[in-house]
């Protein structure tokens, strides 16, 4: 009797690494593969998390993608949501894989990498905090205005 096994956490996690990473420098998953030695349906695997990827194997993709390995399993210090020694629950990763293979997401990070001065570098940061603070507190009060309506008084 075989058991299908469902993808775990840091496999997830692992993979939208490599996806993040293979899309930001524009690399195809054909490509990927052909450099790694594997078809590419293995490589979609790799980046569901569907199969997991073995550390000799996780070394060469680190070699063609141009990172250390601990680039897989890195997370932003500040982030709130760690979870699993330091890696972040599947819905985050997912959220963040999804934004950063976005045509968006791809763009601001490229021209975000061309900033060379810390100092911009942390007040863009701080910009875009700052709108999406206040986009939420938009969307807050609009909610909690709906809900403070008085009810409609039949005549």
């Amino acid at each position: 009797m075989s058991v299908k096994r469902s993808p775990g956490t840091v496999d997830q996690y692992v993979g939208a690494r490599v996806k993040m990473r293979r899309r930001l420098i524009g690399m195809s998953q054909e490509k990927l593969a052909e450099q790694i030695g594997v078809a590419f349906q293995q490589v979609q695997k790799y980046e569901k998390g569907t199969n997991r990827i073995g550390a000799s194997r996780l070394m060469k993709i680190a070699e063609v993608l141009g990172v250390s390995p601990a680039f897989f399993f890195q997370q932003e210090a500040s982030d709130s949501t760690v979870n699993l020694d330091g890696v972040e629950t599947y819905a985050n990763s997912k959220a963040l894989s999804e934004f950063m293979a976005s045509k968006e997401g791809l763009a601001l990070n490229r021209a975000f990498a061309k900033i060379t001065d810390m100092d911009t570098r942390q007040k863009f940061v701080a910009l875009v905090k700052s709108i999406a603070e206040g986009q939420s507190a938009v969307a807050f009060a609009a909610t909690h205005e709906q809900a403070e309506e008085p009810a409609a008084i039949p005549n």
